[in-house]
């Protein structure tokens, strides 16, 4: 992952299993991709849940504080959640 366009995590399940999640900006949109374990393959995530998003934002407005992305990607970060999860609109940590 040493592209300025991809961005990773970990999070556990409901269930609490271990995740590996990662973030890839294709043009406009971003595309997700999970995995259980290291040496996994990656798969697909076609909807991904609003958590993922907020940490993908939180993950962006960093970049952007130190000038690895550009400021318009956080705006236009948020606004494709508000789209998707109108209720999750002011959520998150905001700067």
């Amino acid at each position: 992952m040493g592209l300025k366009a991809e961005i990773g995590w970990k999070r556990r399940t409901v269930e609490g299993a271990r995740r590996e999640v990662y973030a890839r900006r294709v043009g406009g949109e971003w595309r997700f991709f999970v995995r259980q374990r290291r040496y996994d393959p990656w798969q697909a995530l076609a909807h991904p849940p609003l958590e993922d998003w907020l940490e993908l934002l939180d993950a962006v407005r960093r970049r952007v504080a130190r000038r690895l992305l550009r400021p318009e990607e956080e705006l236009r970060l948020k606004k494709l959640i508000g789209e998707q999860f109108p209720e999750a609109v002011g959520e998150g940590p905001s700067r």
